[in-house]
């Protein structure tokens, strides 16, 4: 192919739309309506689209890895955010240093697995 690719947005679902909204917004990505049932998320140049639809199966083995320049920083921020008093069944899990750069997770309302980190 010689066309130049421009974005990636991977589709997530979601176990209750309005809670998951709430959760995206408090991350810090920015709501784009498309109707009453999908959104756009936005952070900088990378976005998703969050679906009002949840299937078990789907959503336990959805992951997203999200690349940041310094995960440390991005980890304090994340922490101040306070996503798991919040949200009751929200997640986040400290910084790993693995062999090829380091990393921390954060579990949504519904249970997608998000992946931050760097690389060495």
């Amino acid at each position: 192919m010689k066309q130049n690719v421009k974005s990636i947005r991977p589709f997530i679902g979601s176990e209750n739309f309005e809670v998951s909204r709430s959760f995206y917004r408090d991350l810090g990505f920015e709501e784009v309506v498309i109707d009453p049932k999908m959104s756009l998320f936005r952070w900088d140049d990378i976005g998703f689209y969050l679906q009002d639809g949840y299937v078990k199966d789907w959503i336990d083995n959805t992951m997203v890895f999200i690349e940041v320049e310094n995960t440390d920083a991005f980890f304090e921020e994340l922490s101040s955010l306070n996503l798991t008093e919040k949200y009751q069944s929200a997640k986040v899990s400290p910084v790993q240093t693995l062999p090829w750069g380091k990393e921390c997770f954060v579990h949504d309302p519904s249970g997608v697995l998000w992946h931050f980190g760097e690389f060495f």
